[in-house]
């Protein structure tokens, strides 16, 4: 029995971790055969999925147990295997495999190599010393916040090491405002012709940050123990561009009202309210595209996403935002 890491040894590769004494099958196996080798061989009970493999040890699928008990006797491995198989890469940390078992809730990965040959396998039990029944739910949701609390103590073990963590996200912030006050003197001469355009410039600014977090929040929820796919991502950006754009339109009528009442002229508010329209909607944009990413490359959303989001919402909006008025303003003025 492996004993669970301590904090300081979570920066060790998890191949110095791994389990052997797993099966690996053909795909040409029948589920028969397979259970006369496991009655035979005496797995280890806890052993919560079977690996198909090729002659060369690539792996090809995983059967959850449960689905082996319940098949017919002469089906092949080959028609019951999930042939998506998510695995660990063997460069890994133990940090990493913390991460890997959080975001996708599996109970054990078979670890491999750069060519996908099966070289063992990590369960859950490796990351904590109580014991837990798997079947069921409560108790496979607490392994996860067990595992998630080790390494919330690794990532948080002293100021410094959070400050190192979190710092490089910041520098979006910082490179986004130097952006934004770029842009704002090349667009100097615009504000200058209507000095409405720098009062409702900030207005803008905070409707686009206001949307962005609000869809980057509602991301990062939809996305927490979700695998990552194309057609996820999609599903949540049109969803969200298309809420973003009744936002925005909603937000931009209001503001072309205010514009009016304050004395702007109607070619003007129109092209404000148009303006922020359109950045409301990219702010939404934004706040789903920023967290998938993220969670696609496996780097952390809750802390990298809000940052990366609104430093593009910002330089967006006052691109959108100025760039319209210039073009309105050049129009009227011919």
């Amino acid at each position: 029995m492996i004993s669970p890491p301590e904090k300081d040894s979570l920066s060790e590769p998890v191949t110095d971790h791994l389990r052997t004494d797993y099966p690996l099958f053909s795909q040409t196996t029948t589920v028969q055969q397979t259970l006369e080798t496991v009655r035979r061989t005496g797995i280890d009970e806890q052993v919560m999925y079977f690996y198909v493999v090729d002659d060369d040890l690539h792996l090809q699928g995983v059967i959850p147990t449960r689905r082996l008990l319940t098949a017919m006797p002469e089906t092949l491995l080959g028609d019951i295997m999930v042939k998506r198989v998510v695995a660990m890469p063997d460069t890994y940390t133990l940090a990493d495999a913390c991460e890997l078992f959080i975001m996708h809730r599996f109970l054990a990965f078979p670890v491999v190599d750069k060519e996908r040959r099966v070289l063992g396998t990590v369960d859950v039990s490796l990351f904590t010393e109580e014991v837990f029944n798997f079947t069921e739910m409560q108790n496979v949701e607490d392994v996860y916040q067990v595992i998630g609390v080790r390494l919330s103590q690794v990532r948080n073990a002293s100021p410094w090491q959070a400050v190192r963590y979190r710092f490089p996200w910041l520098m979006a912030t910082l490179a986004s405002g130097i952006t934004c006050a770029v842009l704002a003197m090349f667009y100097q001469a615009t504000l200058a012709q209507a000095i409405a355009l720098a009062s409702f410039l900030t207005l803008a600014l905070g409707l686009g940050e206001s949307v962005a977090i609000q869809s980057m929040s509602l991301a990062v929820q939809r996305l927490h123990g979700q695998l990552s796919s194309w057609q996820t991502g999609m599903n949540m950006l049109r969803h969200e561009v298309l809420t973003s754009l009744m936002l925005g339109i909603g937000t931009g009528s209001c503001v072309i009202l205010a514009a009016l009442a304050l004395g702007v002229t109607p070619g003007l508010a129109l092209t404000m309210g148009g303006s922020i329209a359109a950045a409301v909607t990219s702010a939404g944009a934004w706040g789903v595209i920023v967290p998938a990413i993220l969670h696609a490359t496996r780097r952390d959303p809750r802390v990298a996403a809000g940052p990366i989001t609104l430093a593009l919402t910002d330089i967006s909006t006052i691109l959108l935002f100025l760039h319209s008025a210039r073009v309105m303003l050049s129009i009227t003025a011919a």
